[in-house]
């Protein structure tokens, strides 16, 4: 055979010319045929293409005529099947050896021995094969078979352009696939959503594959590998990729592919085969994708994945179609599809459009996560072939209360998921009626409902749910979506926007609450290694007393644009009372030093406590007389008091919120601030669970800081509920606890009529 890269610049302008004619499809096709078969000197070419599920003889030169539309094979059926289905090559000496061999007698094949196929992959799926055959028992070469994969890359844009495949072929879909498919993940957000499929990093469009001019080509890879390098090379000057840990071992698996000597040279045979640059890079990622499919180990798989990535770099700077789907606005209501994702890109979308968020992997703790909880964005995590199934602009049915999402819906799931959306929006309906309505139980106690918030965009929310006041303001959000340290400015401002906002309803600003899960990469720990367990590590109040800079910018910026109000703060993490004293002494310092430049000082400055580390539950005699109010966070304080790292989704159901031992832990700690003129609110998830909720009237809180979504369903869930009631059932409990605290919440519930799904 010739040599493989002349040959197949050959047939490539060939099947240029060919396509460009104003020839019949199938006229194309049969010339198409004789020109690979002339140019790889073989004996058989055929061309199989998807056509209603079925892999259909569209064109051959060397079998039967007769057969040709007449043959069709199924996706896994015989050796064409089973490289459409597998996405693989066959190179075989002897075709019937293989177990997967299908004999078709009016093929008139028979006289033939060896047998080379390839996937026409169109969009990362088979649409079809092309193959060849001799009558000498034979293994093709590699270079041969380099050949038919150009070859076969390059006929599946032009059978796609010339609409020898329909479009829902073009997509690489059967009519199985073409149809609905649900996919399951993790929920990281709770919610309902629809809308069409948006990748957050569209698919870089190839329009030329046969190159004009090679060297042009190659010049234009090698200056997007140039720039790729220097971003590499940039990104590992800034302070955010220092210190080790994974922020390294990513930018050093991505220097490696960047430098990569190997990679660079595939790509540039590619080239020199008469490939476009565009088409070069798809043309090395097919191959790489076809040995993905055959790794077992997850490890080099995951490597694999971080070649993926760096080659759509590589393919978006070469081709000049930067940016994300965010740059471009959404059109309607979208769900967005992304492997992974920071805040700051979740933050770039219009809120209005944006429905719900799919990710390939993402994590409880992720920050996105938190982020878009606050934005009220469902989000559906960890769905393994995420690209594999959905396509853009896909209708798209998000179902994060129950882990799934439905691709394609059919007329009756899409009703009976409306009919569900529908019932949702009538309860928020009702919800939304209390909006103006103290929240007081059934025998007329007053409980006050606040809602967290971390957002400027957040603010609106406060009159739209009534709440009483913003009972948590995480302030580090500011500091998650920022690529620097905020100035203290522009922390200023935004302090100040947000009180205005509230009016007179008060406003608890949580100091940052930044390392463990909400690591920041700018700010690093000076020690270079990871923490084993960064939930009980170098976190929170223990950064913001280690790094005293960072807790002076925000107590001057905090006291500065709280001038002439009441301000609210709140220490978070705080295991000992000497480490709430620390922190109050920061803020004195910077009253006394604003005082000294007669700035507008705050009118009252209250000071509080997150009561999250156990510890400080026994040391509450000592902090009462030196705190406004305390907070308890359920979210930490669980993980604690059980041993237990919420993120460990093998931990995630093992201990429940109404266990008698949260319950109990709660109520001692209201009983020993008693009197003692401390408000104590529970802020956390577990307040914004109807059940929950309950209970935690039951033990005696009276104030609770959760979501925004929540605040409508905890004040209708008061409405019903006599307190007097609670507090003897849940005093019996405590007391001897149950089997099943919650099978018996449950069973009150129900039988007093109260709905706690």
């Amino acid at each position: 055979m010739l040599d493989a890269i002349a040959s197949a610049r050959t047939i490539l302008t060939r099947l240029h010319e060919v396509m460009a004619s104003r020839s019949a499809a199938q006229a194309k096709l049969n010339t198409v045929v004789d020109v690979i078969g002339g140019g790889l000197d073989s004996e058989v070419c055929s061309i199989y293409l998807l056509r209603e599920g079925m892999l259909e003889l569209f064109a051959t030169k060397g079998l039967s005529q007769d057969a040709v539309h007449v043959t069709r094979m199924g996706i896994g059926e015989g050796l064409v099947g089973t490289i459409a289905g597998n996405v693989e090559t066959l190179n075989l000496a002897e075709a019937t050896a293989h177990p997967d061999f299908s004999y078709r007698p009016e093929t008139g094949e028979d006289k033939y021995h060896s047998f080379a196929g390839v996937p026409i992959v169109h969009r990362e799926r088979a649409v079809g094969v092309l193959c060849v055959q001799h009558a000498d028992p034979r293994r093709y070469a590699d270079v041969e078979i380099e050949a038919l994969q150009t070859v076969a890359m390059v006929l599946s844009e032009l059978i796609a352009s010339a609409g020898l495949v329909d479009e829902e072929e073009a997509w690489g879909l059967t009519a199985a696939q073409s149809g609905p498919a649900q996919m399951h993940g993790l929920t990281l957000v709770k919610g309902l959503a629809s809308g069409v499929a948006v990748f957050h990093q569209p698919r870089v469009t190839i329009e030329h594959t046969v190159a004009e001019d090679t060297e042009a080509e190659r010049q234009r890879v090698y200056l997007a590998f140039d720039r790729m390098r220097e971003q590499i090379d940039k990104m590992a000057a800034q302070a955010e990729f220092g210190g080790g840990g994974e922020h390294d071992e990513v930018l050093e698996t991505y220097k490696m592919f960047a430098y990569d000597e190997g990679w660079k040279r595939r790509i540039n045979d590619a080239i020199d085969s008469g490939l476009t640059a565009e088409a070069a890079i798809e043309r090395v990622q097919q191959h790489t994708r076809m040995r993905m499919r055959q790794i077992d180990d997850p490890l080099l798989a995951d490597r694999m994945h971080d070649l993926e990535d760096m080659a759509n770099r590589l393919m978006r700077t070469v081709s000049g179609q930067l940016g994300t789907a965010a740059s471009k606005g959404l059109r309607q209501d979208a769900i967005l599809i992304a492997r992974n994702l920071g805040p700051a890109e979740l933050l770039e979308y219009d809120k209005r459009r944006l429905k719900g968020v799919i990710l390939e992997e993402g994590s409880l703790t992720a920050h996105v996560v938190i982020v878009a909880r606050a934005m009220g964005v469902p989000v559906l995590g960890r769905v393994a072939g995420l690209r594999g199934v959905v396509r853009e602009g896909d209708e798209l049915l998000l179902d994060a209360d129950m882990g799934t999402a439905t691709v394609r819906p059919t007329p009756a799931i899409e009703e009976a998921f409306n009919a569900r959306f529908a019932r949702n929006r009538e309860k928020q309906a009702a919800w939304a009626a209390l909006r103006d309505v103290e929240p007081r139980t059934k025998d007329g106690v007053r409980v006050t409902v606040m809602m967290n918030a971390g957002l400027r965009d957040d603010m609106p929310m406060l009159s739209m749910t009534g709440a009483d006041g913003i009972g948590l303001f995480r302030t580090e959000f500011q500091f998650l979506v920022s690529a620097t340290l905020p100035a203290r400015e522009r922390q200023t401002r935004l302090y100040r926007d947000v009180l205005e906002a509230a009016g007179d309803r008060p406003v608890v600003f949580r100091t940052v609450d930044i390392g463990g899960d909400k690591a920041l990469p700018y700010l690093r720990h000076d020690d270079d290694g990871d923490e084993e367990n960064p939930a009980m590590g170098w976190r929170a109040l223990r950064v913001a007393l280690e790094r005293e800079g960072l807790l002076k910018a925000q107590a001057r910026a905090l006291l500065e644009a709280a001038g002439g109000r009441t301000l609210n703060v709140m220490f978070p993490m705080v295991s000992e009372p000497w480490e709430f004293d620390a922190a109050k002494a920061v803020f004195d310092a910077q009253l006394k030093w604003l005082k000294g430049q007669r700035k507008m000082l705050p009118q009252e400055i209250r000071y509080g406590a997150m009561l999250e580390v156990p510890a400080l539950a026994e040391m509450l005699d000592v902090l009462a007389p030196k705190i406004s109010f305390l907070s308890i966070g359920t979210n930490d304080l669980t993980q604690f008091l059980f041993a237990a790292d919420r993120a460990n989704p093998k931990l995630a159901e093992r201990y429940d919120w109404v266990s008698p031992s949260i319950l109990r832990f709660i109520a001692r700690v209201l009983k020993n601030v008693e009197g003692k003129g401390v408000d104590v609110a529970v802020c956390g998830e577990m307040g914004g669970r109807r059940l929950e909720a309950l209970a935690l009237i039951g033990v005696g809180v009276r104030r609770l800081s959760i979501t925004p979504a929540s605040v409508g369903p905890i004040k209708e869930l008061l409405t019903k509920v006599d307190t007097r009631e609670i507090t003897e059932a849940m005093q019996g409990w405590l007391a001897n606890p149950p089997a099943s605290m919650r099978a018996e919440l449950v069973a009150w519930a129900s039988a007093r009529g109260i709905d706690c799904d």
